[in-house]
Parts: C-alpha cells; sequence; structure tokens
C-alpha cells in the first residue's frame, strides 16, 4: 500500500526535526522553524511562507501564552510567589507529593473552564510547578505533571471542544442525543483519565522518592495568611475574572454587549489579566528590589527575562505556523480516506485511532483534527461496534488531550519547561510516559474493559 503524500509530509517534518534538534544539537526553536520552512517549499507553498508566519501573531492565545511566561519569571524575581507556596506546603506538605495533586485538582478544574491546556500551563502552572519543585519534584516531574493536568481542559465540560465533538455525533446522528446525556458521558470518561494521571503520579512521586516535608519545616498556615495576605491576592486577580468571564458571558456580558463584545471581553480577559498581575506583584514587592521601581530598574528586570521567555515563546510560535500549513494544506482529508480504506477489526480499531491522533497531535491542534477528523473517526469506530455517545464523547479526549503532551509539537510541554527550567531530553522523556499512559486508557474504554458511566 503506497502511504499518502500527506503522511509522508509529517514524516518528513519530523525527520527534520530530529536531525536539527537531536543530531545537530540546534535549539528546538531553530528546529521548528528549520522544519517549517523545508515543509512549506516541499508541499509547495512557498508564496504563501510570510502569511503563514505572520498568522500566529493574530492568535490571542499565543500572546497570553507569552504573557503568563512573563509573569511566571517576575514572581521569580519578585520572590511573591514563595509566599504563595509556602501556603501550598502549609496545606500538602504533610503528604508525599502533595503539591502534585494540588497541581493535579486545581490545573484541571481551570483547563476546563478556559479549555486549553497550554494557556492553563501558564497560569496555573507559575504557582504548581515552583510548589512542586520546594517540595522534592525534579524539574521534569513537576513540567510534566502540570502538563498532564492541564491537558484535561480540552477533553472535560464545559470546554468548547466538547461542543465540537457533540457537533460531529449530531451530524452523523441528526437529532438522535441531547447535549446534556453527551456531557455526562464525556464526564464519565474524564473521571477516568483523572484517576489515571492520580495513579500515574502516585507511582512515579515514588520512583523518584519525594517524600513528605518534615513536620518541623511545614510553614504555619496562620502565619502564612498573617503575613502574606497581599501576595495570596495574586492567584485571586488571575483566576477571578476568567471565572466570571466563564460564569457570566452568556447570561451577563453577551446581553450587554452582543456576542461579538462578548467574545472580544474573552479574549482581553485572558490578555490583560497577566500584566495586571505583574504590576500588581511588582507593587507590592516594590520595597524588596533593589532600586525600587525606578524606570531602569524595571529595565533591566525585564531584559533579564529575555532569555528564559523568548525561546519557549519562539517554539510555540513556530509550533502554531506549523499546524497553519498543514490546515490550509488541507492535509486531513486524505488521511481520513486511509483510515476507511484500511478495513480494521474493532480492536485494532481501538489501538490504531488513538495512535493515529497521538501522531496527528504532534502536528495538528486537537480542534483541528475533530474538524477536519472527527466525522471518519466517529464513523470508523461506530462501524465496528463503539456506542455512537462513546464514539464522540472520547474524541477531546484522544485529540485536545494528547496534543498538548506529545513532542515535538507539545505545546503544554515547552510552556512548563519554560517555567520549571527543565531540560528537553528529560522532560520529553517522562512526557511520553504521561503519553503512553493516556494511551492505554484511551483504548481501554474503547474495548469497553473500562466501563464508561452514563453511557
Amino acid at each position: 500500500m503506497t502511504l499518502p503524500l500527506e503522511l509522508l509530509w509529517m514524516l518528513l517534518l519530523l525527520a527534520v526535526i530530529v536531525v536539527s534538534f537531536i543530531i545537530l544539537k540546534r535549539p528546538i526553536y531553530e528546529s521548528m522553524l528549520t522544519g517549517f520552512l523545508i515543509l512549506a517549499v516541499v508541499m509547495g507553498q512557498t508564496k504563501a511562507i510570510p502569511a503563514l508566519l505572520l498568522k500566529p501573531s493574530t492568535n490571542t492565545l499565543f500572546y497570553a501564552i507569552v504573557a503568563f511566561l512573563t509573569l511566571a519569571f517576575v514572581f521569580g524575581e519578585t520572590q511573591v510567589v514563595n509566599t504563595i507556596i509556602e501556603f501550598m506546603m502549609s496545606l500538602v506538605g504533610r503528604f508525599k507529593g502533595g503539591a502534585g495533586y494540588v497541581a493535579l485538582t486545581s490545573s484541571t478544574f481551570m483547563s476546563a473552564l478556559s479549555g486549553t491546556g497550554p494557556g492553563n500551563v501558564a497560569a496555573t502552572g507559575v504557582f504548581t510547578i515552583p510548589a512542586m519543585i520546594k517540595t522534592g519534584f525534579s524539574p521534569e516531574l513537576a513540567a510534566t505533571t502540570e502538563m498532564s493536568a492541564s491537558s484535561l481542559g480540552p477533553m472535560i465540560p464545559p470546554s468548547g471542544t466538547i461542543l465540537l465533538a457533540f457537533g460531529v455525533l449530531d451530524a452523523a446522528l441528526p437529532g438522535t442525543f441531547n447535549l446534556s446525556t453527551f456531557w455526562l458521558v464525556v464526564w464519565g470518561i474524564g473521571l477516568w483519565f483523572i484517576l489515571q494521571r492520580a495513579l500515574l503520579l502516585f507511582v512515579l512521586c515514588r520512583v523518584e522518592k519525594v517524600e513528605a516535608i518534615p513536620t518541623e519545616e511545614i510553614p504555619s498556615f496562620r502565619k502564612t495568611v498573617r503575613e502574606g495576605w497581599k501576595a495570596l491576592l495574586v492567584p485571586v486577580i488571575i483566576f477571578l475574572p476568567l471565572l466570571l468571564d466563564f460564569l457570566l458571558k452568556d447570561t451577563f456580558f453577551t446581553a450587554r454587549i452582543g456576542a461579538e463584545g462578548a467574545g472580544a471581553l474573552s479574549s482581553s480577559v485572558i490578555q490583560f489579566t497577566p500584566g495586571v498581575a505583574a504590576l500588581y506583584t511588582l507593587w507590592i514587592s516594590r520595597d524588596k528590589i533593589e532600586g525600587g521601581l525606578r524606570l531602569p530598574v524595571i529595565v533591566n528586570l525585564f531584559k533579564k527575562g529575555v532569555k528564559s521567555v523568548v525561546p519557549v515563546a519562539a517554539t510555540i510560535y513556530f509550533a502554531y505556523c506549523i499546524s497553519e500549513l498543514f490546515g490550509q494544506a488541507h492535509v486531513g482529508q486524505t488521511l481520513e480516506h486511509t483510515i476507511a480504506s484500511l478495513n480494521l477489526s474493532g480492536w485494532q480499531v481501538a489501538v490504531f485511532i488513538p495512535l493515529f491522533t497521538m501522531f496527528l497531535g504532534m502536528f495538528l491542534p486537537g480542534s483541528s483534527q475533530i474538524a477536519i477528523f472527527g466525522v471518519g473517526i466517529v464513523g470508523a469506530l461506530m462501524a465496528v461496534g463503539v456506542p455512537p455517545l462513546l464514539a464522540a464523547g472520547i474524541l477531546p479526549a484522544i485529540t485536545g488531550g494528547l496534543e498538548g503532551m506529545t513532542p515535538p509539537l507539545a505545546l503544554c510541554m515547552y510552556t512548563a519547561m519554560g517555567i520549571s527550567g527543565s531540560g528537553m531530553k528529560e522532560t520529553s522523556r517522562l512526557a511520553l510516559i504521561w503519553v503512553f499512559a493516556h494511551l492505554v486508557t484511551a483504548v481501554l474504554i474503547l474495548l469497553n474493559i473500562i466501563p464508561v458511566p452514563f453511557l
């Protein structure tokens, strides 16, 4: 069987990045740019390169990620995050790996509201990752724990990805199922993935010998709150606007400023929130910054952060360029027909589909995968006896839930690395363990070995 041209393009991109990054040892952002340029030429999209390079600059989420990475740097320089870490340690320090479970819980909740894995890593990781490292996690385990927790967001209601998956189901079987039933099934699927992450975190904490903090070193809860209440307002400044935007968008803002205005407000909230938090952090730390808040001091502070923020931002930027290239080249249609032509048995489809979407996640966002391949994937699963609700309900888990974790275009992983300072090799190796566990869970669900509640 001849491989479709679109699949060969993907393999070429992967080969270029591997050669550039692993063999030639070039920076990952340079390797991504090289892969994008070579692929654009091979695909006959040379004239479109300038437009494709400019396209991510119109992406709200990209700016939000950069802003939150900058906020993470400000936290580190002002030591405000230390107060937040001490507060978390006072709550969970007596448990082995306690900070990791805080990350899993908080990031799952917040990413479900935002529906974006990378953006949530940037928003919550500035608190959870330093807390995990402080309590004995290696930088790569802290980064991948946050990465895996935030990757749950696109696959748990009320994420917008769920609505996209329901649209696929309704297109396949018009009017057969209602949205509330579908949401319950998706929640049932999501609970298994939350449990999978908790169990894997438990194992990895034992492997890395993450211990509980000695009782005498656990900060006093009352003292931390009394002395650091100003710093403890920072998470409120970050999360409250996002929560209000989610809760009031349809009932309050849309009714007053229209759907377009409410959408613009949502984009503004996620972009301006880290800036406001950074200004507040600098203000409450003014007496502890050498030289105060004078302009030359602030300029030098941010100049220092360029080396840590820009490489991660560039990597994410070129990842978006590659996704845009595949989207404009209509890569999906041929690959969809290829799946249908394989004539796989039930268990083969249950194994092949998650592996296929994992592969696509190296190049395409989860929402794009659902839009391009969703009908074909659901049809292939239904053809071998998978219930329609399950076939559509697992779409967000095997697309959006994987794309942020799977190298080389693992946006959640890169964002977490930018905060933790972990190495690319160590983090990628550990990320693949999380990906493998996710894949096994997906296959077991599709094979009905793990029963799904509400189905």
